[in-house]
């Protein structure tokens, strides 16, 4: 195996594994409490039970409209970005793969929730005053650094042939 698809592997399975981790946690501490603050007035942990996607986009749809959809983006995102990873690695840079790994790693981690548990369990919530950000977690983290960084590399440091 070569040493970008082992960057990948190894940057896909580290996000799983802290996504994962970081749930039970939150799970086992924050059942019993509210929140906890961390930073007062900015940032709090606080359990919230995702039903639908981001932004609870979905959530008030019907459970068998919303599993199929969900799961099978999440899905579909983990797979494709695994298979086109492995297929372009001699073409992209350690960037992109890292990037890339982000994103499936964050669509495995909610797709286990999906899939097990039935909902994505958020514990990060930032706010100022009565604005909050919708809670989320390292997934959702993860996810949106990659695709951040994926379109800023793109973008800009990409060397154009």
């Amino acid at each position: 195996m070569d040493k970008k698809f082992i960057v990948f592997l190894t940057v896909f399975i580290s996000v799983i594994f802290l996504d994962l981790l970081t749930k039970e946690i939150a799970v086992r501490v924050l059942s019993s409490t509210d929140r906890i603050p961390v930073i007062s007035g900015f940032f709090d942990l606080t359990l919230v039970w995702n039903r639908g996607a981001a932004f609870g986009i979905l959530g008030e749809a019907p459970e068998i409209i919303r599993k199929l959809v969900l799961i099978g983006a999440s899905t579909i995102a983990a797979v494709v970005t695994v298979i086109y990873s492995y297929k372009k690695r001699y073409s992209l840079s350690y960037w992109e793969i890292t990037f890339l790994a982000l994103i499936a790693g964050g669509a495995v981690g909610n797709l286990y929730d999906r899939i097990f548990i039935g909902a994505v369990r958020d514990f990060l919530d930032f706010y100022i005053k009565d604005y909050h950000w919708p809670a989320f977690n390292i997934a959702d983290s993860a996810i949106s650094i990659g695709i951040f960084g994926f379109i800023v590399y793109e973008l800009f440091f990409k060397k154009k042939s």
